[in-house]
């Protein structure tokens, strides 16, 4: 890469999956300034949330950690500064870097930050920390002193346009931009709440359900995965086909909203001559399922809750390559220390992450062949059994460890991409089952630190 500093401007939204942009090959969905960073840039086909939960997963993003050695997620004690040290904001702006962000931090539970040593923590991440109230109680459209509205998307744009016209010229910048969309506003009947001007979008489009969704996949299913909150929410979204339907296109509505908000950045950094020095990173902090099986939301380990989108643009005219399309596994571990390495930073030790550095550049490195994914968040008022497993290129593995008798499921996912035939109990698969086990202790070890 160059070596003079670039700017890097990381775009997150919330709850994304990856087949949500018209680069992932979804003919229906409305991205076109996505796209074109896409195809100006890297598009990493087989990106995933090592653990799909918003405030494991920020804390992964933040880190290069995994979920079993940062131990954060909702209702935990606060996020240890041994780990805020290492967050590559923290890095960036010890080496110069002016930092921001703005949206939603995510290191918090229910609305309340939980950072240990929590002003100095944020004094060393950040110079300008607008973690405004994501989650009002009047949800997306915010009352303006003029007494009109405005939507949280527009909102979080001008917000981010305010703060690349304030830059100070002799520094590069990091911002973290963390948009809601297209989370849904609980409690909401209309759950998916877009801005006017994507009011028009897919009023003529019937958009086919997931390969997965018959009923007979969730009857099939055991009683502790039917009685779950992941069906709670399917039945809030998507137990019809007219709710199923006007919920999804409302979810891409939103979707549509930040590209749009992404194409005026674009501009911005165009028109303050900041284009020629930025990288633009975006991606979600985990994916969502549509009606899979009969589920909503996230958490469970399916592709659809994995799985994210992501686009790196290097907008430098001495970039050395554009227009890449990356199948490797590139991980929400990974996007730390490739901040760091595209900063000419070396990256902690403690890093577990890989730095996607040599794949923006168009090489072909040695890389990782799995990983492995978990969910640990246990509460009793919300219902989701904890999982853990292995993803590669070939395999899904999971097993609900605290499940009595243990249980598991095996997908062959090169014959079944869908998920759709659990092949634990079928004796040719025997060898593989065994083997993708003692993966999985292996992985689970290396992810605590061991």
């Amino acid at each position: 890469m160059p070596s003079k500093p670039p700017n890097i401007l990381f775009v997150q939204t919330d709850n994304q999956r990856w087949d949500t942009l018209g680069c992932a090959g979804n003919p229906l969905i409305h991205t076109p300034n996505l796209d074109r960073l896409a195809d100006q840039g890297t598009n990493f086909t087989n990106a995933f949330a090592t653990t799909p939960i918003c405030a494991a997963s920020r804390a992964s993003i933040l880190t290069g950690l995994y979920r079993r050695r940062h131990d954060f997620t909702f209702v935990q004690p606060p996020f240890r500064t041994e780990f805020t040290d290492i967050a590559y904001p923290t890095l960036l702006r010890q080496a110069g870097y002016y930092t921001g962000l703005i949206g939603k931090l995510g290191i918090e539970s229910y609305g309340k930050l939980l950072l240990e040593n929590e002003e100095e923590t944020l004094a060393k991440m950040f110079d300008v920390f607008d973690n405004f109230e994501h989650w009002t109680e009047e949800g997306y459209w915010i009352s303006q002193e003029d007494g009109s509205h405005k939507h949280l998307t527009e909102i979080t744009g001008e917000k981010v346009i305010d703060f690349l016209r304030a830059c100070p010229a002799e520094q590069p910048f990091c911002l973290s931009v963390s948009f809601n969309a297209p989370h849904a506003q609980d409690g909401d009947p209309r759950q998916y709440i877009w801005p006017q001007a994507e009011d028009e979008l897919y009023q003529a489009v019937t958009i086919p359900s997931p390969a997965n969704a018959d009923p007979a996949f969730f009857a099939a299913l055991p009683p502790f995965l039917q009685q779950n909150e992941n069906r709670k929410r399917w039945h809030t979204r998507f137990n019809s086909p007219e709710n199923y339907q006007r919920n999804v296109k409302g979810y891409w509505r939103m979707i549509s909203a930040v590209d749009r908000m992404v194409g005026r950045f674009v501009t911005e950094l165009e028109r303050w001559g900041l284009a020629d020095n930025t990288v633009i990173i975006f991606t979600s902090d985990h994916g969502f399922m549509i009606g899979e099986r009969g589920y909503s939301d996230c958490w469970l380990l399916y592709e659809g809750s994995l799985r994210v989108p992501l686009v790196v643009c290097d907008l430098r005219p001495d970039a050395p390559a554009q227009g890449i399309v990356s199948d490797q596994l590139a991980l929400n571990i990974d996007l730390s220390p490739t901040m760091l390495e595209l900063a000419g930073l070396e990256v902690p030790p403690m890093v577990q992450g890989n730095s996607l550095v040599p794949l923006l550049r168009g090489e072909n490195p040695a890389w990782r062949d799995d990983f492995f994914c978990e969910h640990l968040f246990n509460t009793p008022n919300i219902v989701i059994p904890p999982s853990e497993g292995v993803r590669s290129n070939k395999w899904k593995y999971i097993r609900y460890f605290t499940q009595n008798p243990l249980y598991e499921e095996l997908f062959d996912l090169e014959a079944d991409p869908d998920e759709t035939q659990n092949m634990c109990q079928n004796p040719a698969y025997a060898k593989d089952l065994d083997r993708l086990r003692r993966r999985c202790d292996q992985l689970l070890a290396e992810a605590r630190g061991a």
